[in-house]
């Protein structure tokens, strides 16, 4: 990447991993302070004021991805943090779960995560748009790290009002970074837009959607179990954090060179296999993991093919979408959402009815149904055969 592109790309790859963030923060410490909160003896009200979040940004995906295609990304990325913004002060000044719920409500409407990949695809040229599409993935996976090792001390010093603050502030510096270091002046083709069912059902499209569910779900479902595993190995709660930073850093070691190998070499359908091969290889060690060592191998194995589709995915439904990236994305988001919230009831209902380690066989099948799938792609798109100019002004 030239220096604007990587600018720009370090620029959004933050604003993304800074909402990611307002995901995760909270995960390690709420249902510990909402036990004490109005309402806080039932577990419904505490999970839907912890879900909030994600079943609204559902909502919004698919309408703010394609209203940033038709008034552009930034009146829209900016509009999202400010809701951001708005909802973490909510939170920050009410102690009541209802009020909570609401707070993450609104910061989950501002679901700018459509538009944000929309714009690193304006600002960057297809021969780099995977490697800008890995930095944004990488901040998924920081942020999550980065959540279990600062959310308990944090809580302990300023509580989780204060928490709320912190994502307000940051959010208000996100704002500022968008409007003051990412480029206004990219020229607006106008052009017709493709309708959403156009869109919607578009056979590369589609199995990129179905693809983002299956990566999700599992997730979600996996990490529902991989806690008691590592507890159960005589590995205490207080010291996980060591083994996830541990694996998401190594990952990145292992996935780029895949990731240099499939765009240099144009076989990014092979390196896409190879990443869901991954996925079900970390599955089945999972279902024999019964040491610390294998825990963490399944993990490393896991990050490399997560990573690794977090970076080709999105720059491939921007290569499909052409103009409609901002539709596209939005509804590749939408189900992303989706697969969130399935993993999270389908991973539930398995430990309680067959077991924990149900989860990691019933996600080795749905990662089976989805190389299956995937194995039918055809080629990839094309690159453009002029490489657009990202020479952008600061």
């Amino acid at each position: 990447m030239n220096s604007s592109e990587l600018r720009s790309t370090l620029a959004l790859a933050g604003i993304f991993g800074l909402r990611m963030l307002g995901l995760f923060l909270l995960l390690p410490v709420f249902s510990i302070h909402a036990k004490d909160l109005p309402g806080g003896d039932q577990a419904f009200l505490i999970g839907l004021a912890l879900g909030m979040f994600n079943i609204v940004q559902a909502c919004f995906h698919i309408p703010l991805g394609r209203l940033s295609d038709q008034i552009g990304r930034k009146k829209v990325v900016l509009w999202g943090l400010s809701l951001f913004v708005a909802g973490a002060l909510i939170c920050a000044t009410k102690d009541d779960l209802l009020w909570i719920a609401i707070g993450r409500g609104v910061m989950g409407a501002g679901a700018i995560s459509a538009a944000v990949s929309a714009w690193v695809a304006d600002l960057t040229r297809e021969q780099v748009r995977s490697k800008a599409m890995a930095l944004v993935g990488a901040s998924i996976s920081l942020s999550f790290a980065i959540s279990l090792v600062v959310a308990s001390p944090l809580y302990r010093m300023i509580s989780l009002s204060g928490m709320f603050v912190v994502l307000a502030f940051l959010g208000v510096i996100a704002m500022l970074v968008a409007y003051f270091v990412l480029p206004s002046n990219m020229p607006e083709v106008k052009v017709k837009q493709e309708t959403l069912k156009v869109v919607f059902l578009r056979p590369e499209l589609m199995r990129l959607n179905v693809g983002v569910f299956v990566l999700n779900a599992t997730q979600v479902a996996m990490f529902l179990v991989v806690p008691r595993l590592l507890e159960q190995a005589g590995f205490p709660l207080s010291a996980h954090w060591q083994i996830y930073l541990s694996v998401v850093l190594l990952s990145f070691v292992f996935m780029v060179p895949l990731l240099i190998y499939g765009e240099k070499k144009q076989r990014i359908r092979q390196v896409l296999l190879i990443a869901i091969i991954f996925l079900l290889a970390a599955e089945i060690i999972f279902t024999q993991a019964s040491s610390v060592t294998l825990i963490a191998i399944a993990l490393l194995v896991y990050f490399v093919g997560f990573n690794l589709l977090e970076a080709l995915q999105p720059s491939l439904v921007t290569r499909y979408a052409k103009e409609s990236k901002g539709t596209a994305l939005g509804v590749y988001n939408t189900t992303q959402s989706i697969g969130l919230f399935s993993g999270a009831l389908l991973g539930g209902y398995l430990m309680d009815s067959h077991g924990d380690l149900s989860v990691f066989v019933a996600g080795a099948a749905m990662l089976v149904g989805w190389l299956i799938i995937a194995w039918s792609m055809g080629e990839m798109p094309s690159r453009a055969t002029e490489s657009k100019d990202v020479a952008l002004k600061t």
